[in-house]
């Protein structure tokens, strides 16, 4: 069954002196002030399209890798992922930097990065992430 997420911004003056809002209208968690100084200079408490799809991507990748794992009888202990994405203005985003920490009991390294890797060409966000031109992965199997 398809599903719809809704998010919207509301946004006020030029690119470069306004701010908006952006809410997260689907699960309804809150609202959170974006504007271009959190986006190309430094965040001060304010969000950014750019962090946006930081979380998207790290969380979406977290439930692939470990549907994928589950699907080959292993039982994820913990897994933390972070993506940093990079944007450079006048250029967009020009990478992002996936990395992922795990605890999989019974699991070897090779079958670990095999999956890990899978799990990065196969999560919904990397593949409409797929206009990026440098999407790196670095996992880590943990004892």
């Amino acid at each position: 069954m398809a599903t719809t997420r809704t998010a919207k911004t509301h946004w006020e003056g030029n690119l470069l002196q306004g701010k908006g809002t952006v809410a997260l209208e689907s699960s309804k968690v809150g609202t959170y002030d974006v504007n271009w100084p959190a986006r190309a200079e430094q965040p001060n408490g304010v969000t950014s399209p750019e962090e946006l799809i930081a979380a998207a991507h790290s969380s979406c990748y977290s439930m692939a890798f470990s549907h994928g794992l589950a699907g080959k009888g292993y039982t994820v202990e913990t897994l933390d992922t972070q993506a940093d994405v990079t944007f450079q203005p006048g250029e967009g985003i020009t990478g992002i930097a996936l990395s992922v920490k795990a605890k999989v009991p019974g699991l070897s390294e090779e079958d670990f990065q095999a999956a890990a890797a899978d799990a990065k060409a196969n999560c919904p966000v990397s593949q409409a992430l797929a206009g990026v031109k440098n999407i790196t992965l670095s996992a880590e199997l943990l004892a």
